[in-house]
C-alpha cells in the first residue's frame, strides 16, 4: 500500500465522527498526526522488508537445539547434567552449612529428575531388540568383538526389565516388599557394571583393529612422494576418517570410565563411595554424552 493510499484510508474512521462544538479541531489535529505517521511508515514499508526478513532469517544452531531437545536422548543427557551436578552443589553447599536450605532446594530438583531419567527409559527394550537383530544380520569384523557384542545385549536384556520392576516397585505400582525392591534394583546395576567391563574389552579390540589401521596408512604416506597412482585426496580422506574414529574410541572410553566406579558402586550392598563422587563421574559421563548426542544430532 502506497503512502497516500493508506493515509486516505486510515482518515476515513475520523470522517465518520460527530462534530460537537469545539471538539471538531482538535480530533482533525490528532487525525492528521496520525495520518502522517502512518503514512510515512507505510511508504518505508518496501524499505525495511529486507531488513525485518535478515533479522528474522533461519537460525541453524537454534534449529539444531530443537531437533536435540524433542529428542529423548537429548532430553535425557540434559536432565542427567542436571542431575550429578545437583550432587556436587549439594555437597558444597552442606560443607559450609549443614542446614542449608538451598541444597534442601536442590535436593527436590534433582530426585524428581532422576526419577524421571528411569521412566524415560521405559521403551529400552525396543531399540535393544532392533540392534540386537542389526548386530546379527551385519557381524562385527572379528569373531571376538562379535562375542562381546552378544554379550552386552544379553546383559542389556536382563538389566532393562529388573529396573522396570524396580521403578514399578518404588512408586507402589507392583506390591513389593522394600528388601526384594532394593535387590531387584542391585542386580540390575550388576547387569549394567557387566556391560560397562564387557565395553571395555569391546573398545580394547577396536583400539587394536584402527592402530593396524592407522599403521596401514602411514605406510601409505611414505610411497605418495614417489607413487603418482596414490591419491593425495583420497589420503587425506582416509586420515580424517580414522581421525574421526580415534576421537570417538577417546570419548567413550571416557564416558564408559567414568560410569564404571558408579555402576561398581550401585552393585553393592554396602559402598563407602562418597556422594559427591557420584556427582563427579556423572557430570564427566554426561557432558561427554552431550557432546556425542549433539554432534549426531
Amino acid at each position: 500500500m502506497k503512502g497516500y493510499e493508506c493515509s486516505l484510508f486510515i482518515l476515513m474512521p475520523f470522517q465518520a465522527f460527530p462534530t460537537y462544538g469545539g471538539t471538531v479541531m482538535h480530533r482533525l489535529e490528532i487525525a492528521g498526526l496520525v495520518v502522517w505517521f502512518l503514512g510515512l511508515t507505510c511508504s518505508h514499508r518496501g524499505n525495511s522488508t529486507n531488513d525485518d526478513m535478515q533479522v528474522l532469517k533461519p537460525n541453524p544452531t537454534l534449529d539444531k537445539l530443537c531437533r536435540f531437545l524433542n529428542s529423548v536422548r537429548g532430553t535425557d543427557k540434559v536432565l542427567m547434567l542436571v542431575q550429578y551436578v545437583s550432587k556436587i552443589l549439594m555437597w558444597h553447599l552442606k560443607r559450609k552449612d549443614p542446614s542449608s536450605t538451598l541444597a534442601t532446594r536442590i535436593l527436590n530438583l534433582a530426585g524428581p529428575v532422576a526419577d524421571f531419567r528411569i521412566l524415560l527409559r521405559y521403551y529400552g527394550l525396543i531399540p535393544l531388540l532392533q540392534w540386537t537383530a542389526y548386530s546379527e544380520q551385519n557381524p562385527a569384523p572379528t569373531r571376538k568383538l562379535q562375542l562381546l557384542g552378544r554379550l552386552q545385549n544379553l546383559s542389556n536384556f536382563c538389566y532393562y526389565p529388573l529396573e522396570h520392576a524396580y521403578w514399578l516397585g518404588l512408586h507402589d505400582v507392583i506390591p513389593m516388599k522394600p528388601e526384594t525392591r532394593d535387590k531387584i534394583g542391585i542386580w540390575s546395576c550388576r547387569f549394567w557394571a557387566a556391560y560397562v567391563v564387557l565395553y571395555f574389552a569391546q573398545l580394547w579390540e577396536e583400539h587394536k583393529e584402527l592402530a593396524v589401521r592407522e599403521r596401514a596408512l602411514a605406510k601409505k604416506k611414505l610411497k605418495v612422494g614417489g607413487d603418482k597412482d596414490v591419491d593425495a585426496k583420497e589420503l587425506a580422506v582416509e586420515r580424517q576418517a580414522l581421525k574421526n574414529e580415534r576421537k570417538g574410541l577417546l570419548v567413550n572410553t571416557i564416558i564408559n570410565a567414568a560410569y564404571f566406579p558408579l555402576t561398581v558402586h550401585w552393585s553393592l550392598e554396602t559402598s563407602s563411595f562418597p556422594d559427591v563422587g557420584v556427582g563427579i563421574c556423572g557430570t564427566i559421563a554426561a557432558i561427554a554424552q552431550l557432546y556425542t548426542a549433539w554432534k549426531s544430532s
